[in-house]
């Protein structure tokens, strides 16, 4: 009998389309995992719509959830994983959970993505309040042992600027330096080889041998952009991230080749789509935008490989 793998997902939730738990949820059951799922959030849909409805959980709500399952004695894990959050108080309860789950199982991994802001035209401007931010660099952060920042998110925890990959990879060991033995910068605006119709990622990982030794591997990806705003692909490459490193731990080229390529063929089958819905020359909509995550099914399962790593 295969070992139980069990994550702890605390996210927002819709109850139309796939952003936070909604796109996490499916792809990891896909890929073997349980998953329990705290909603952070529970909205119509997501905010990209011109109307959104629905109610916020705060930190002694979360907490309470929490104490629930310890007092059942099923707060038992071996992932957590965050993404979306607005409200500092809540992030400080996400951390004494971690922490305390740690504490049970100190083989536990934290998957964390910083949601704070991304980069427009070249300006970068955070959507969360600005408050969040020293919680993510002193409490969160120093926990977390996978991130997976965008660009900007990996300049506003390192205070460091991006303008080239050597000093994204000199980021990228300050935030070693902060804890997580895991760092994947999962979009950048650096300028691509292969041109301006291709997206850079970076990521770089520790390895720590038995006799001590500490390897570092570091990696570059090159996508190309689609043209469309899609919400909910950072929930999905985080969740996703989280399955193939588990199946590759000390393969963070192989876990990011599959992460990637999976997120592309959801994509490309989104943009078809949804293109196909709105008619020729039509805008397609937020609604007609909505990840085609069960179409994808085989896709989540056993990637096609169609974007390679190089190992830097």
């Amino acid at each position: 009998m295969e070992e139980e793998c069990r994550v702890l997902s605390i996210q927002s939730h819709v109850v139309r389309g796939y952003v936070g738990n909604r796109a996490a949820t499916f792809p990891l059951q896909v890929l073997g995992f349980e998953i329990d799922t705290v909603n952070s959030v529970q909205f119509s849909n997501h905010t990209g719509y011109t109307h959104w409805k629905g109610q916020v959980l705060n930190s002694n709500e979360l907490h309470e959830l929490y104490e629930g399952l310890k007092l059942n004695n099923v707060n038992k894990y071996d992932y957590v994983l965050t993404g979306y959050t607005r409200d500092a108080s809540f992030l400080a309860m996400v951390v004494d959970i971690v922490r305390e789950l740690k504490r049970q199982n100190s083989r536990l991994v934290y998957v964390c993505d910083p949601v704070m802001g991304d980069k427009w035209d070249g300006e970068g401007s955070m959507y969360v309040p600005e408050d969040l931010l020293p919680v993510y660099k002193e409490k969160v952060v120093p926990v977390a042992d996978i991130i997976t920042p965008n660009q900007f998110e990996a300049e506003l925890l390192s205070g460091r600027k991006i303008c080239s990959q050597e000093e994204a990879l000199v980021v990228m060991d300050m935030l070693h330096s902060m804890g997580p033995d895991t760092v994947v910068i999962t979009s950048s605006d650096l300028p691509s080889l292969r041109g301006k119709d291709y997206l850079m990622a970076l990521g770089s990982q520790r390895i720590r041998h038995p006799d001590g030794s500490v390897v570092t591997e570091r990696i570059c990806m090159e996508m190309r952009k689609v043209d469309a705003v899609f919400v909910g692909t950072g929930d999905l490459f985080a969740a996703m991230l989280l399955a193939w490193t588990h199946k590759h731990p000390n393969n963070l080229k192989v876990a990011c080749e599959k992460t990637v390529s999976a997120l592309h063929h959801v994509l490309q089958r989104t943009i078809k789509c949804a293109k196909a819905q709105a008619g020729e020359g039509r805008k397609p909509s937020p609604a007609q935008l909505e990840l085609r995550m069960v179409q994808s099914k085989r896709d989540i399962e056993n990637p096609e490989i169609v974007v390679q790593a190089t190992v830097l």
